[in-house]
C-alpha cells in the first residue's frame, strides 16, 4: 500500500522527494502519514469485497465503438423504432435474502446469519424497451415438477400471472434458463410485446425489432439462432460483448441493483411481520424462529417479484437506465 502511494504521490508531485528540507533530511512516506492521507485526503477506509473484478480486456472502447456502430447501422438500414427496441438479461436471485454481517458478542469466534447457509436461488429474466417499458419477468426454478413452483395461490401469484410473468421449471439439474424457456419467453412475451406495438404504430408485419442479449452460450448456439430465424424472421439479434455487459447492456448497468434492493427489501418486510406477527401471538423473544424453508422462500419471491415490477417499471426509471449507456456510448463516439 506504502509503495502503491508513493507512486502516486511521485507521478503528481516528484520534488517533494528531490527537494531536501531545510536540516538537509528527504520527505519519506511514513506509516502515520500514509494512514492520514487515505483517511482525510482520498476518504478511503478499509472495505469487504463485494463483488470480484471486472476483466475488461485493454481494448474495451474500440469494442464498445464497434458495437455501438453495429447497433447505429441495424436502426438506420432497417428503420427500427425506439419501441422496437429490447435488451434482455439474466440475474441469479438467492431465496435466503439477507445480509452476512449481523450482532454478535465481542470476540466472537463462529458468527451465523440467517439463512446463509441456504444456497437456494433462481434465474429472472428482465428485458427493458429503449422507450421505457419494462416486460413481465420469466422465473426459472431448478427442477422438474409442479412442487418445485411457486404455490398457485401463494401472494400476487394471480396478478403477477395477468401481468404475463412466467414461471417455469427448468428441467435440469440447475436453475439457469435453457433452449425450451429461452423460446418459451420469445414465444410468450417479447414477440407478442412486437407485435402488438406494430399494431399500435400501424407499422406493417414484416417491420423488423431488435434484441440486444448477452453472448450467453445459450443465445448464441446454433440451434438458438437457426430457430430463431425460422420462427422470428423478423428479430434481429445484436450482441453485448463478451465480459463488456457492465458497461454497455442497460439492464446489467442500471437495473439489477435496483432489482435486487427492492427484492432484499421485500424480503426484509417480509422476516419483520413473521417475527411481529409471533411477538403478538404471545411467542416469548427467545423463542422465535424465522421459517426458512424452500417452499416459504420460494412462495414469497411472487411478492418480491411483483413488488419490484410495480415499483421500477415506470417509464422514467427505464429510460433512466437506458441514458446510462448512452452517455458512455456519447464518450466513445466523441
Amino acid at each position: 500500500m506504502r509503495g502503491l502511494l508513493i507512486g502516486q504521490l511521485e507521478h503528481v508531485i516528484p520534488h517533494i522527494f528531490k527537494t531536501p528540507a531545510c536540516d538537509g533530511t528527504f520527505f519519506r512516506c511514513s506509516e502515520a502519514f500514509v494512514r492520514k492521507f487515505v483517511k482525510r485526503a482520498l476518504n478511503w477506509s478499509i472495505r469487504a469485497s463485494t463483488r470480484a473484478g471486472r476483466k475488461i480486456p485493454p481494448n474495451s472502447d474500440e469494442i464498445l465503438r464497434c458495437a455501438f456502430f453495429r447497433i447505429a447501422y441495424t436502426v438506420k438500414h432497417e428503420d427500427i423504432p425506439s419501441s422496437l427496441m429490447a435488451n434482455s438479461d439474466q440475474t441469479q436471485v438467492v431465496l435466503a435474502q439477507g445480509l452476512n454481517i449481523t450482532y454478535a458478542p465481542t470476540n466472537s469466534k463462529q458468527v451465523t446469519t440467517i439463512g446463509s447457509d441456504k444456497k437456494w436461488a433462481f434465474t429472472v429474466l428482465i428485458t427493458l424497451t429503449n422507450d421505457g417499458k419494462l416486460l413481465p419477468y420469466q422465473s426459472i426454478y431448478k427442477g422438474s415438477t409442479g412442487a418445485s413452483l411457486p404455490s398457485k395461490d401463494c401472494r400476487s401469484m394471480s396478478d403477477a400471472k395477468s401481468a404475463g410473468f412466467l414461471f417455469e421449471l427448468s428441467m435440469t439439474s440447475t436453475y439457469w434458463s435453457m433452449q425450451a424457456t429461452m423460446r418459451h419467453f420469445v414465444d410468450t412475451v417479447l414477440a407478442p410485446h412486437f407485435k402488438q406495438v406494430k399494431l399500435q404504430e400501424k407499422l406493417p408485419p414484416s417491420q423488423c425489432s431488435l434484441w440486444l442479449i448477452d453472448c450467453w452460450s445459450v443465445h448464441c448456439s446454433a440451434e438458438f439462432l437457426v430457430w430463431m430465424a425460422e420462427h422470428h424472421p423478423t428479430i434481429i439479434i445484436l450482441f453485448v460483448p463478451a465480459g463488456l455487459t457492465g458497461l454497455f447492456q442497460p439492464c446489467d448497468v442500471g437495473f439489477q441493483r435496483l432489482f435486487k434492493h427492492s427484492l432484499k427489501l421485500s424480503s426484509h418486510h417480509d422476516i419483520v411481520q413473521e417475527v411481529l406477527g409471533q411477538l403478538r401471538d404471545g411467542t416469548a423473544v427467545k423463542d422465535v424462529k424465522i421459517d426458512t424453508t424452500l417452499k416459504v422462500l420460494r412462495d414469497r419471491t411472487v411478492q418480491w417479484l411483483w413488488t419490484a415490477f410495480n415499483a421500477l417499471g415506470k417509464v422514467d426509471i427505464v429510460k433512466k437506465v437506458n441514458n446510462i449507456c448512452i452517455h458512455y456510448i456519447n464518450h466513445l463516439t466523441d
